[in-house]
């Protein structure tokens, strides 16, 4: 039987509330739990000492027994001094999409056109002068 240490949703809506449950991975994510271990409060303001509780003795009872943690509950663990978490690095995400990376290509284009445009134009009228001398 695999073992999770998760968040289960409560509150109402728009004003969530998620419970730290020790669950089976087969039980629906507001199913079924075996026990109640702490809980987060979103609506908080981040600096609030009851944004987060976790009953850090049966957490850690759960486990030596093989629960695993979900990655935010690995947050709350790391920041309560639980656990030690490697930090991610995503390089990608802030990148655009592929439309607004040929949204951004076809822009640029069309301003290195008119640039050379306006720089033909530039060029022309300088150069007849020089040709009208250059017939007489």
């Amino acid at each position: 039987m695999g073992l999770k240490i998760r968040l289960a949703r409560g509150g109402s809506k728009k004003r969530p509330y998620y419970h730290v449950v020790a669950a089976d991975v087969r039980s629906p994510r507001d199913g079924r739990f075996i026990e109640r271990l702490g809980y987060w409060n979103p609506m908080l303001a981040k600096g609030d000492a009851a944004r987060v509780s976790l009953n850090q003795e049966r957490i850690q009872y759960w486990l030596d027994n093989g629960a695993l943690p979900t990655d935010r509950v690995a947050r709350f663990m790391a920041e309560a001094g639980m656990m030690t978490r490697d930090a991610r690095s995503n390089p990608n995400k802030g990148k655009p999409g592929k439309k607004a990376q040929e949204r951004a290509a076809e822009k640029k284009q069309k301003e290195d056109d008119a640039a050379a445009a306006a720089a033909d134009a530039a060029a022309a009228p300088a150069e007849a002068p020089a040709e009208e001398a250059a017939a007489e």
